[in-house]
């Protein structure tokens, strides 16, 4: 069948992103792989980091929008002992604690330390981050020499344990730790914000993301091809929302942008206020929310696509 007759891709795709290349590039290699310009992603990972990233193909990108608040875990090692201007390993070390104090760090400072990181806290994001101040990336500020002030915002940090503990040949601490987060956790700012706690200073040396909400970094693949399995939009809306099943009639009449009238109660006991309708054939009719007594569409998803 000739190329221009293929139904273009449509679905989320499970990335384990390998090290040393961006989100971007990620991205670009998928967009080579399946033929089509149009994919996003929800939510980066550093360089330095590996693991999970979701990317939204073709008509599945409105999607993206639903995944990227969800909560995630994270695998990581932090270096106690040296701080550095990024808060990870890319950057340029800053400050080093002498070993008489990195001797003086036991088992209960630092899960003394950890217990103060989790839980609701309000958290100063790294400064080599992507937060906009006055436009611009905090990053692109902080390579260019500027002061970067940023705001602490709340985050919640549902678990922070410690796998395993070494002690380096140096006299530094690396810790392996597992952290489950919201959105918007910095683990690089949880590894600056320990060491200091401390008093010895402290950096991330190693991030892997293994989760966000009900994905897994199990189930993505590790090379984009052509072939490369894509989850359905039904499947990843129904999965992150909830499904409302809805007959043939209805999804005929949500697409048209008609109302569902009085339908509002089967909206009870949902999993969220805004569940994703399916049809009888299993496709994502579009994310709809009551309205009064009524139920309406909010997003809708094409019928062909």
């Amino acid at each position: 069948m000739p190329a221009s007759l293929l139904a273009a891709p449509n679905g989320v795709l499970l990335v384990d992103k390998p090290q040393a290349i961006t989100s971007h590039d990620v991205v670009a290699r998928a967009r080579r792989a399946l033929n089509t310009r149009k994919i996003g992603h929800a939510g980066t990972l550093d360089p330095m980091a590996t693991g999970l990233l979701i990317l939204g193909v073709g008509p599945a990108t409105r999607l993206l929008t639903f995944i990227v608040g969800l909560g995630k875990t994270y695998e990581a090692t932090v270096l106690l002992g040296v701080a550095t201007d990024s808060d990870d390993a890319d950057g340029i070390e800053t400050a080093w604690a002498d070993a008489e104090v990195l001797a003086a760090v036991t088992d209960e400072r630092i899960a003394a330390g950890i217990a103060a990181l989790t839980g609701e806290i309000d958290q100063v994001p790294s400064t080599v981050s992507a937060i906009k101040v006055a436009g611009r990336r905090a990053y692109d500020l902080a390579r260019a020499g500027e002061s970067v002030e940023l705001a602490a915002r709340r985050v919640t940090v549902d678990r922070f344990d410690i796998v395993r503990r070494r002690d380096t040949a140096e006299g530094r601490i690396e810790l392996d730790v597992v952290v489950d987060c919201s959105s918007g956790t910095y683990i690089r700012a949880l590894a600056r914000d320990l060491g200091a706690a401390l008093g010895v200073g402290g950096h991330l040396t190693a991030l892997r993301r293994t989760r966000i909400g009900a994905f897994e970094v199990r189930d993505a693949v590790s090379e984009i091809a052509a072939d490369a399995p894509l989850l359905s939009p039904a499947q990843v809306a129904a999965s992150v929302l909830g499904a409302l099943p809805v007959t043939a009639d209805e999804a005929r009449d949500l697409r048209h942008g008609k109302r569902l009238v009085g339908a509002a109660p089967r909206l009870e006991g949902a999993m969220s206020p805004t569940p994703a309708a399916i049809d009888p054939d299993g496709r994502l009719v579009g994310i709809v929310e009551r309205r009064g007594a009524d139920i309406k569409s909010t997003m809708n998803m094409a019928e062909d696509a």
